[in-house]
């Protein structure tokens, strides 16, 4: 179908009569003028026609978009698009660490669609939030990621805000962020080729060394003890 480049509000209008709720408004075959330009129309033609819409702003992060964006939409996308590989998910963590204190409710960094059930990593490679896979042929590995109301729980989250990377030591990475109810979530990654035990410290995490905390394990589902 043709893009809306030049007919924003009659696809605008178009959308709310669909009853769409989400619009991913992309920068294929654009004009060459600039996404800060572009993109206004698009978010006033939305606003006119009463559509209450997630607009999600898609420049592929050409522009900074994370600086400028939650005038204009709900979230932008800060990289070019992502693959089914270890690696381009990890550079994209990477690509949205940069922009995290932009984030917030209403206003999020979008690092592309989730990759789970395409098939290209393994099983605990994977995490859910919004998905680009065929949901026709969803396995039963991919169900129980997308599944995860623990983990799903923390992507909703009434704080909003990003986790952030606190320590590293080579491929050994810790990356934290604030939760409601004096909860903190926790994420270990090992970027290397080898198994091995990840460490967090009390204070990667600003906890005081005597603090007593319950410690959770969101894919097992099990309360960890000491």
């Amino acid at each position: 179908m043709p893009g809306s480049l030049g007919h924003e509000e009659q696809d605008a209008k178009t959308f709310a009569a669909w009853g769409i709720d989400y619009l991913k408004y992309d920068n294929c075959n654009n004009d060459d003028s600039k996404p800060t330009v572009r993109y206004p129309v698009m978010t006033q033609a939305l606003m006119k026609a009463g559509c209450l819409i997630f607009f999600s702003l898609c420049e592929w992060g050409d522009m900074h978009p994370a600086q400028w964006g939650a005038k204009e939409g709900n979230s932008w996308r800060t990289n070019n698009d992502i693959s089914d590989t270890w690696e381009s998910m990890l550079s994209r963590a990477d690509m949205n660490e940069v922009y995290a204190d932009f984030a917030r409710p209403g206003g999020w960094n979008d690092p592309d669609m989730l990759e789970v059930g395409n098939g290209g990593m393994i099983k605990d490679e994977y995490a859910p939030l919004l998905l680009g896979c065929d949901v026709r042929n969803i396995t039963k590995d991919t169900m129980e990621i997308i599944e995860n109301k623990e983990v799903i729980s923390v992507n909703q989250g009434p704080l909003g805000v990003q986790a952030k990377k606190v320590r590293s030591e080579g491929d050994l990475e810790i990356w934290a962020g604030p939760l409601s109810g004096y909860r903190v979530v926790l994420l270990l990654i090992n970027r290397g080729p080898w198994k091995t035990s990840v460490t967090a410290h009390w204070d990667d995490i600003e906890i005081p060394t005597d603090g007593v905390v319950e410690a959770r394990d969101l894919w097992e589902h099990k309360t960890l003890k000491a």
